[in-house]
């Protein structure tokens, strides 16, 4: 063997069991796989809180804390069934495919680029639609569900290490790209900051009444 041929092989099988380029790393794995428990988990509640609601409207449900913090205030409402089915049913759904994904990443599975794009557009969606329950919860219906807070905490993390890691894969020059890569953390932690401000000065002490 020449070599340039025993070159070639050593470069071969290095390539071979090398890790897959922009693959993500365990810690998005873990992320997915308990968040999306943690979500799947919630929405399971408030599908249970609703058939509760449905069977004894004038009972108190165990997640109305007070006149503001209330599962009760906020489950019966238009928004609550946004596509003409309880919302709800969209976490559960959702929230599993997060989590199988999650588990496999963990397993170190690496997952076809159209599940990566289908994950970017579903996550898309979901803080999407997080944000328009945001706003209608805190200005419009003036109530907070617990455990829908409990979605939206989990919805940002979610959304936003899944895109730094797709930035990086298929933008990786993309200025936009190495912001959100370098500051992932910090975005995370200012977009809690403004969901945590517009509910204390929409309802401040309240709150705690």
């Amino acid at each position: 063997m020449t070599e340039q041929a025993a070159a070639d092989a050593r470069h071969d099988h290095l390539d071979s069991t090398a890790a897959p380029r922009n693959d993500a790393s365990p810690g998005l794995g873990w992320l997915l796989a308990v968040g999306g428990a943690i979500g799947l988990l919630s929405a399971a509640i408030l599908i249970i809180e609703k058939i509760h609601f449905i069977e004894n409207p004038d009972k108190a449900l165990s997640c109305d804390v007070n006149a503001f913090v209330s599962c009760g205030g906020v489950i019966n409402t238009d928004q609550a069934s946004a596509f003409g089915f309880p919302n709800p049913l969209i976490g559960v759904a959702s929230f599993a495919i997060v989590a199988t994904l999650g588990v496999l990443l963990i397993a170190r599975v690496r997952l076809p680029g159209l599940v990566w794009l289908g994950l970017q557009a579903g996550v898309l969606f979901g803080i999407g639609f997080v944000t328009w329950l945001q706003y209608q919860s805190i200005y419009e219906i003036q109530k907070l569900c617990p455990w829908c807070m409990v979605v939206w905490s989990v919805m940002i993390p979610i959304f936003v290490w899944t895109t730094a890691r797709n930035l990086r894969t298929y933008l990786p020059a993309n200025p936009v790209s190495r912001f959100v890569s370098n500051w992932t953390s910090l975005i995370a932690i200012l977009w809690f900051v403004a969901v945590a401000s517009a509910i204390w000065f929409k309802f401040g002490a309240d709150l705690w009444a």
